[in-house]
């Protein structure tokens, strides 16, 4: 019988160890998941990952840590209708996929000069930023049909008067990737032309599309190009619907950052995933829904284990969550679903439709699944407002009435009853009022009452 050595032994328990225990609980009106983990940075980023993949609502949980070793976090989680989840096994499946040791990307992509694109599987993946306008994304598609690239899937966030894509394209003809480095040159060579414009210019660069979550890349996209500074020339500083405070809790060592905004799907995601990629970590946090409105709040320190130390460094914090928040919030305009069986020039076809119509996606997903296009654009008119309804109606006939159709129950609401958006800049709370009730709850700290 052949033995193992020692140390084999020994790394095969340390990562059994460290690998998160994920339990959820279907037996009350709200579904609650439990991970309890190991200290590692990334580790509540990949659980509200899954669950914001998932398709679910968090309605409220806790973050707790023995400033140790280890964590626990819990969510209670609903599907968009309020109702518990009702395929328990299949998000603890996901859960504990998305958990294990093997599952855990890097921070963010390996990134190299520019003027390269990535490979991984069979496609290859582009990265392009930019400054927006009116009818940019038809040129895009238009060019890329052009040059016969096949686009499989994308998703374009525009916010700040800039734009963010990743597109994952293949050869139109053979179906594999681009790799050939003269056709890789003229793709980007043509897409930086369309993509003009702003200091940085537009880019692509190389990153492994097999470890992409494609939300927190395109967040890390804006945050790379300056977008969430709000300063550029030209643009007035919007003012802000997102109340966003960070505070001292000197005696105990934290940065104590409180979030008070109108509630919407993967909110939580945005938060942490924004507080991740500054390198923070969050070592007791709390968040709760009340209506259509959202308060978090997280005690966090640098990966150094030192908390906020300038003015500098809370504005920074605190422009970038609001960044983060409201690029998705920004999902305005009519929500337009296209399902249709995929063919060359689909995507240039459908964009120059809008185009033509003097209408601007400003959010754009698009899939495909097998030989079947499942995408969703966002649009309004080419100032901001929104569309003309018979505008819509008339694209809806042009492309095709059994195969685009108006979400009347757009996504954005799904998680939230209608309310008044303004309310997302009010009711601050106090320093450490959530977190220090649970501290005490579970006996980390002393009441002082």
């Amino acid at each position: 019988m052949e033995r193992s050595h020692p140390s084999e032994v020994y790394e095969l328990f340390v990562r059994h160890m460290n690998t998160p225990r994920v339990v959820v609980d279907n037996s009350a009106t709200a579904t609650l998941v439990q991970v309890h983990s190991a200290r590692k940075h990334g580790v509540l980023l990949e659980a509200v990952a899954a669950l914001s993949d998932h398709g679910v609502c968090v309605r409220k949980g806790y973050i707790s840590s023995d400033d140790g070793r280890w964590f626990m976090d819990v969510f209670h989680v609903t599907d968009a209708a309020g109702r518990k989840v009702a395929d328990a096994d299949a998000l603890l499946a996901r859960l504990e996929s998305s958990l294990s040791a093997d599952a855990l990307p890097p921070r963010t992509p390996p990134a190299a000069a520019q003027g390269a694109a990535a490979v991984a599987g069979s496609h290859t993946l582009l990265e392009l930023v930019g400054a927006d306008r009116p009818g940019l994304l038809s040129e895009v598609f238009a060019v890329l049909h052009d040059l016969r690239c096949g686009i499989v899937d994308a998703r374009a966030w525009t916010h700040g008067g800039r734009v963010a894509a990743l597109v994952f394209v293949r050869d139109e003809e053979t179906g594999a990737p681009i790799d050939d480095a003269a056709r890789v040159r003229r793709v980007e060579s043509r897409l930086r032309h369309v993509l003009r414009g702003g200091a940085r210019g537009a880019r692509t660069v190389l990153a492994d599309a097999a470890a992409v979550n494609m939300d927190r890349r395109l967040h890390q996209l804006l945050d790379e190009d300056g977008e969430a500074g709000g300063s550029r020339a030209g643009q007035a500083e919007a003012p802000s619907t997102t109340a966003v405070e960070v505070q001292d809790w000197g005696e105990r060592g934290y940065s104590v950052v409180t979030v008070s905004c109108r509630d919407r799907p993967k909110l939580l995601f945005d938060v942490v995933c924004t507080l991740t990629d500054l390198d923070y970590v969050v070592y007791h946090g709390t968040f709760d829904t009340d209506g259509d409105h959202a308060q978090q709040e997280f005690y966090i320190r640098r990966l150094d284990g030192r908390p906020i130390s300038s003015a500098a460094e809370r504005r920074r914090v605190i422009q970038c969550l609001q960044a983060a928040i409201e690029r998705r919030a920004s999902e305005q305009g009519v929500r337009l679903e296209l399902r249709i069986t995929d063919r060359r020039g689909l995507l240039a076809y459908v964009t120059r439709v809008f185009r033509e119509n003097s209408l601007s996606v400003t959010h754009a997903e698009i899939n495909t699944r097998g030989d079947m296009a499942m995408n969703v654009f966002h649009v309004t008119d080419v100032a901001g407002r929104p569309a003309d309804p018979k505008t819509i109606d008339d694209v809806i006939q042009k492309i095709g009435t059994e195969s685009l159709r108006v979400d009347e129950e757009r996504w954005p609401r799904l998680c939230s009853t209608e309310g008044d958006a303004s309310r997302g800049g009010a009711g601050i709370f106090s320093l450490g009022s959530l977190v220090k009730k649970n501290l005490v709850s579970l006996g980390l700290i002393r009441s002082c009452s």
